[in-house]
């Protein structure tokens, strides 16, 4: 039994397919379907029904699976423990970031970052909260920047930075008369949202019930995948909409002046460097922290939060 016979077992349980699972692991089917027989026999178990379409794990499949993932991530930590020992931080790192955060806070670091760890291969992937939990827990990525508290089990969080949330009201709307505002000086049917999937929206869905107002509905309901959408269609009088702190700082100074803050303690979501338990690749985990501290220390100097969760409340 090799590792990487294992990693072969782990690519077919993902995909409930042999071809696919030999286009991940960059062999040919009959490579890999040979491997997969080979630790079959020595084992003495059948792993995979092939009777069924797609492929499911056999009853003890699912057990040798789960070993399987400890046993893969356990080898890989011998490389980590070789690379700390000499002090190198470089290879491969694979990152996901969710959409609400990649657009600011990544041209604010990714220049820092390559200058200072050239030897560090960074492959950055845009996906939904959701889609960066399953990732990371089958060992597709090494680290995410999400909003948190997530709570996940096998999941890690440190904290980077708290963002406000900032509102964007056109010049039609009373509330930009007020210099700060408290979400109850908002009309909620009147908020444009993000679509469906964004962790942002139910942040925001999430404060509107912390004011105990919710959506009622109204003549129309708008959705969007970006806040630019938003801020266009709020400038066309359509609502008034609410954006991350860090996004408002790239607003052309003449719609700056729609931009409201609460009051304190200000509403904020918590945005985090999250990854494995296991700490795997840690030494460059720990250099991705300290330089994304670095320079969102100067860009956000509130203190007074209250942290709105990610996650939609029932």
């Amino acid at each position: 039994m090799t590792i990487t016979q294992l990693q072969y077992v782990l690519a077919v349980a993902e995909n409930k397919n042999f071809t696919q699972a030999a286009e991940k692991c960059f062999v040919t089917q009959p490579t890999l379907s040979m491997q997969i027989q080979k630790i079959e026999a020595e084992l003495g178990v059948q792993i995979f029904d092939r009777s069924k379409k797609p492929i499911q794990l056999t009853e003890i499949g699912i057990k040798i699976v789960n070993q399987a993932k400890n046993i893969v991530n356990e080898a890989g930590r011998i490389r980590d423990i070789v690379d700390q020992q000499k002090g190198f931080i470089g290879g491969e790192f694979r990152l996901g970031i969710i959409p609400t955060i990649m657009p600011t806070l990544l041209p604010m670091f990714l220049s820092s970052f390559i200058k200072k760890y050239p030897k560090v291969k960074l492959i950055i992937e845009e996906l939904n909260t959701e889609d960066i939990i399953t990732k990371l827990n089958n060992g597709h990525l090494d680290a995410a920047i999400a909003a948190t508290p997530l709570e996940e089990e096998k999941i890690k969080e440190v904290v980077l930075y708290y963002e406000p949330f900032v509102a964007y009201i056109p010049d039609n709307y009373k509330a930009v008369e007020k210099e700060e505002i408290v979400i109850d000086d908002l009309e909620i049917d009147d908020i444009l949202l993000l679509q469906d999937g964004h962790c942002f929206r139910d942040g925001i869905l999430n404060l509107c019930k912390n004011a105990n107002k919710t959506k009622t509905g109204n003549s129309f309901q708008l959705e969007s995948g970006s806040f630019e959408t938003l801020i266009k269609l709020a400038d066309e009088g359509l609502g008034t909409t609410l954006l991350p702190y860090l996004h408002t700082l790239d607003i052309k100074s003449l719609d700056k002046n729609k931009l409201r803050h609460f009051k304190d303690p200000k509403p904020a979501r918590e945005v985090s460097l999250i990854y494995p338990k296991n700490e795997l690749k840690i030494q460059i985990i720990d250099a991705l922290r300290n330089v994304i501290s670095g320079v969102i220390r100067g860009a956000i100097a509130y203190q007074d939060f209250k942290i709105i969760s990610p996650k939609l409340k029932k």
